[in-house]
């Protein structure tokens, strides 16, 4: 793969808040230090992301020492909300999966409210390594992850970004293009390789840090969000249905599970191990 290295890293403290980049991140066994430890439910019980929300992505979280959070938005006053005692737990659904979590206080559903508009709740997992198993079809037996989608950590690759950016500047939304790579919310953005090389991984290491490649990352419509204004378009979806639809799913990325723990540093290498 050449001279490989991560370019960059991020976490997301609150599901589908804005994310937060870093220059360096401790990996677990569920994920980055960090990463998607809290998240928003409906009075369902449902997980509620940008999907539903598109303004989450001008929500803000800083984490704090000790894994709580201050909380800012778009004509709120910031929020300091500490981690819940893990006293009882709700129950919550995250897409196919039941999982228990920690209830913040009442101030914080209350912030979190008033901003969507809507009725929601502020959750904590308190046990990353009991919660939530890995969906089992593509996962090994014990894998555990946060509140993320299905897997750890996303990673994906610069030049992978460039060549879809191509496709929109010649395709019928090029007004739309040239896309940040902050619309697929990554975890860990790798420079270096040819377009679409991460497609043929199955093993990689950052660092010192081993991973398992899970599966190919399968896109939504949080994609088509634009994370600074909330603004809803067409692509990169029109895009990737046209040439990067595989098992009927429009693919960006990889899912990664970590094999090794370890810290990992912007500017790693980045090898292909499998």
């Amino acid at each position: 793969m050449g001279n490989a290295e991560l370019l960059s890293i991020h976490i997301h403290p609150v599901k589908a808040f804005r994310s937060v980049s870093l220059r360096e991140a401790v990996v677990e066994p569920w994920g980055l230090a960090g990463d998607r430890r809290w998240a928003l439910i409906d009075d369902g019980g449902k997980v509620v992301t940008q999907r539903q929300q598109p303004r989450l992505a001008q929500a803000a979280a800083e984490l704090l020492p000790g894994g709580g959070l201050r909380l800012s938005a778009p004509g709120l006053e910031p929020l300091t909300v500490e981690v819940p005692e893990p006293l009882a737990t709700v129950s919550m659904e995250i897409f196919s999966d039941k999982v228990e979590a920690v209830v913040a206080d009442e101030a914080a559903h209350a912030w979190c409210s008033a901003y969507l508009g809507a009725d929601v709740r502020l959750v904590h997992m308190d046990d990353p390594a009991t919660r939530r198993p890995v969906d089992p079809e593509h996962a090994l037996p014990g894998e555990t992850v946060s509140f993320a989608d299905g897997y750890p950590l996303l990673v994906t690759a610069g030049a992978s970004l460039d060549a879809l950016n191509a496709l929109i500047a010649a395709g019928t939304h090029a007004a739309e293009g040239p896309l940040p790579m902050d619309r697929f919310r990554p975890n860990l953005v790798v420079a270096g390789t040819e377009p679409w090389a991460e497609d043929g991984w199955s093993r990689v290491s950052v660092g010192e840090v081993d991973f398992r490649v899970a599966k190919m990352c399968g896109r939504c419509v949080v994609t088509t969000t634009d994370q600074s204004t909330s603004d809803r378009g067409k692509e990169p979806l029109h895009s990737l249905g046209r040439h990067r639809r595989i098992d009927g799913k429009l693919m960006f990325g990889q899912n990664l599970v970590p094999v090794s723990g370890g810290t990992i540093r912007v500017g790693d290498p980045v090898r292909v191990t499998g």
